[in-house]
């Protein structure tokens, strides 16, 4: 079994880690409202375009086109957020590490 680290203050730790968890929340928060938006976005943009539709094969290409963006918006946004997770991961270590003995 792997022993415990000893940290040099387990006070200062707490409030390290407490505000860590402050920021995290913060930024997913932010990247949250910031997807939301871009769906929001996204959806209107669609539905405008939609309107304009007037053959049975303007709407199957269109509904490809808007499901191939759709995607797209939807792995970027993933990524943001697998990034954000990686970023706080190596963050929190790192921070952990310099306050362990």
């Amino acid at each position: 079994m792997a022993a415990m680290p000893e940290f040099k203050n387990p006070i200062e730790t707490v409030q390290a880690l407490m505000a860590m968890q402050a920021e995290t929340i913060g930024k997913s928060i932010e990247l949250q409202k910031k997807s939301g938006e871009e769906l929001m976005a996204f959806f209107q943009t669609e539905a405008q375009k939609a309107a304009k539709l007037k053959t049975p094969e303007e709407v199957v290409r269109f509904n490809v086109d808007a499901n191939t963006a759709l995607f797209k918006l939807l792995q970027a946004q993933g990524e943001a957020f697998s990034a954000l997770a990686t970023e706080v991961s190596q963050t929190a270590m790192s921070k952990l590490q310099s306050l362990a003995k």
